[in-house]
């Protein structure tokens, strides 16, 4: 099957990852990327960039302006060089309702699926942001939510069919490692937590594991968690944090004997991508507990979970003086994300298979 794929591709965690197991699954696959539309010409003048830099930046965020006209018309292009037979719309914030409709026009055989790994209906994200995304739904053959709570939000909004689609580990990312000396020093903790800063009580929840007397190592931007632990007496020396890819991130995860999960509040998550790459690393998971997660990992058997910082530290000690019970939770958590299909290719697999079924329901209807 011939597969576009469409997104702002910033990063190799989310489009990439699609791409790479749609090929896997030995489709033919090509890529429309509009995060390099929104970068200043490199061989501009200092005050022509700068000036650049920031008009991209504003037309980037508010979702508006010629960049984006442009991107509009050049994705309708690609679509004509490609021809697929499925398009996949990977958080669709730059692509227009009007552009979707004329895609449809250009390729009526199409399937035309969009996927959001965030959620648009939550309160606390900006309007401007989502309108594009939010016009579109009932343009497409099919939305693909995140989370089971998105499934009723895009059916108000006019959504023709709905389906779950969780996130995912990728095996060749996220799998056990035996650390080297060097990256043991680096990376080696009691506890580990990679993620960005809300303020939602992580702050909170991190202070208390280093007051318990535990090793803490924290990773994600310090453009957020830098300014918000500053002022910690127990979390001011995790600073400069630092984002971990890659490798690195795969290593931070295994140096923890612990990893901590916590669970966007603007997101509303009930899970998250962590969910799935923690297990998968052979590090045992203690994650916020939701009764969606406790359907995925069987309490105290495939992962562990906790409701307040108290038994929080209480559960870390309990697995760090009990290094059989904490092997034994690990390595259930590490069969559970394989046996039950939580790597990305077993995604993309469901995914064509909703593909197919729309196809067979045009021809019977």
């Amino acid at each position: 099957m011939r597969i576009l794929i469409a997104g702002d591709w910033h990063s190799e965690l989310h489009e990439e990852a699609v791409y790479g197991a749609f090929r896997e699954l030995g489709h033919e696959v090509s890529r429309f990327a509009w995060h390099a539309y929104f970068q200043p010409a490199s061989d501009s003048m200092p005050l022509t960039r700068t000036i650049s830099k920031l008009m991209c930046r504003v037309q980037n965020k508010y979702v508006a302006g010629p960049r984006v006209a442009r991107l509009n018309r050049d994705f309708l292009d690609a679509l004509d060089v490609a021809s697929p037979a499925l398009v996949f719309v990977y958080r669709g914030t730059h692509i227009t309702r009007a552009t979707l409709i004329d895609a449809r026009r250009r390729l009526p055989g199409a399937v035309f699926l969009g996927y959001n790994n965030d959620d648009p209906f939550a309160p606390g994200h900006p309007y401007w942001l989502w309108r594009h995304f939010l016009a579109a739904v009932p343009v497409y053959d099919a939305v693909l939510a995140y989370r089971r709570h998105n499934l009723d939000d895009f059916r108000r909004a006019g959504a023709q069919r709905v389906e779950l689609l969780r996130s995912w580990y990728v095996p060749e990312r996220n799998h056990p490692v035996t650390l080297s000396d060097a990256d043991a020093e680096r990376y080696g903790c009691d506890v580990v937590f990679v993620g960005h800063y809300e303020s939602d009580g992580r702050r909170e929840h991190l202070e208390a594991v280093v007051q318990a007397g535990f090793a803490l190592r924290i990773f994600g931007p310090g453009y957020d968690w830098d300014p918000a632990i500053g002022d910690s007496p127990w979390l001011a020396g995790q600073r400069p944090v630092r984002l971990v890819w890659g490798e690195d991130y795969n290593r931070a995860l295994c140096g923890g004997k612990v990893a901590l999960c916590f669970l966007s509040k603007l997101n509303r998550d009930t899970y998250t991508r962590r969910c799935f790459e923690i297990p998968a690393t052979g590090t045992l998971m203690l994650s916020e507990y939701t009764d969606d997660l406790a359907t995925l990992f069987r309490p105290g058997e495939e992962a562990d979970y906790f409701r307040t910082p108290d038994e929080m530290v209480e559960k870390i000690a309990m697995y760090l003086g009990d290094e059989a019970r904490r092997a034994r939770v690990a390595a259930a958590g590490r069969r559970r994300v394989e046996m039950d299909g939580h790597d990305v290719v077993s995604r993309m697999r469901q995914v064509i298979g909703w593909a197919n079924d729309i196809v067979a329901g045009r021809r019977n209807a």
